[in-house]
C-alpha cells in the first residue's frame, strides 16, 4: 500500500487563532475605550442643569458658573432653597391585616325562593392575635354568619346600602362569637370579594 504524499493545502493552517484572538482583544479595548469616553462626556460637566442652561443663555453667566463649580457645594448651597421638614400627621397609622373565610357562603333569604352565595373577608389594625382567634373559631363564625345572613330578605340586600348593612351585621355576630370564645374581638370590617344573588 502506498501513501498519498500530504499536499500543503491539506497542513492545517497556524496563525489565524491568533490573529482571531487578537482582533477580539483590539475590538474589547476599543469598546471599552468608546465607554469610558461616552461615560466621561456625559458625567464631566461640573456644573448644575440651572447652571449650565445660564450659561448658555449669558455668556457672562458663564464665569459665575465657572466659580461656582470651582467652589462646589458651598456656593452652591447658599443659593439653593432649603428644605423645609414634612409634618407629620397627629394620627398614627397602623397596619391593616387581612384575612378570607376559605369557603364561600350560601344561604336561602327570609320569605324568599332565591339565595345568596358571598365571600367573606375580614380586616383588623390589631395584632396577629385577632386573625388567629378568627381561623381557629373558623367553623362556628361561618354558622353565625349563615344565621345572620338567612335573616336578611332581597330588599334588604338591594343597593351599596343593603350590602353595608349586612356586612355590619356580619361584623357584629363575628365580634359576638370572638368575645364569648376569646374574651376580644377586634375586627373592624367586613367586605365581600364575593357577592352573588340567584
Amino acid at each position: 500500500m502506498a501513501k498519498e504524499p500530504v499536499t500543503a493545502d491539506a497542513a492545517p493552517k497556524k496563525g489565524g487563532g491568533v490573529m482571531r484572538l487578537l482582533k477580539l482583544l483590539l475590538g474589547s479595548a476599543v469598546l471599552v475605550g468608546a465607554g469610558f469616553g461616552g461615560g466621561y462626556f456625559y458625567f464631566a460637566n461640573p456644573l448644575s442643569p440651572a447652571q449650565d442652561m445660564l450659561r448658555l443663555i449669558d455668556p457672562k453667566e458663564e464665569a459665575k458658573a465657572a466659580e461656582a463649580a470651582a467652589h462646589g457645594d458651598e456656593a452652591e448651597g447658599e443659593a439653593a432653597p432649603k428644605k423645609l421638614p414634612k409634618p407629620l400627621p397627629e394620627q398614627e397609622l397602623f397596619v391593616t391585616s387581612y384575612y378570607s373565610f376559605p369557603d364561600p357562603l350560601t344561604s336561602n333569604l327570609k320569605d324568599s325562593r332565591r339565595f345568596l352565595q358571598v365571600q367573606v373577608g375580614i380586616s383588623t389594625q390589631y395584632d396577629a392575635q385577632v386573625i388567629t382567634n378568627v381561623t381557629t373559631h373558623t367553623p362556628a363564625l361561618m354558622s353565625d354568619m349563615l344565621a345572620v345572613i338567612s335573616t336578611f330578605t332581597e330588599e334588604d340586600l338591594a343597593g351599596t346600602e343593603g350590602r353595608a348593612k349586612l356586612a355590619k351585621a356580619l361584623m357584629a355576630a363575628i365580634n359576638a362569637r370572638l368575645e364569648k370564645a376569646e374574651g376580644f374581638g377586634g375586627v373592624e370590617d367586613v367586605f365581600f370579594p364575593s357577592f352573588v344573588l340567584q
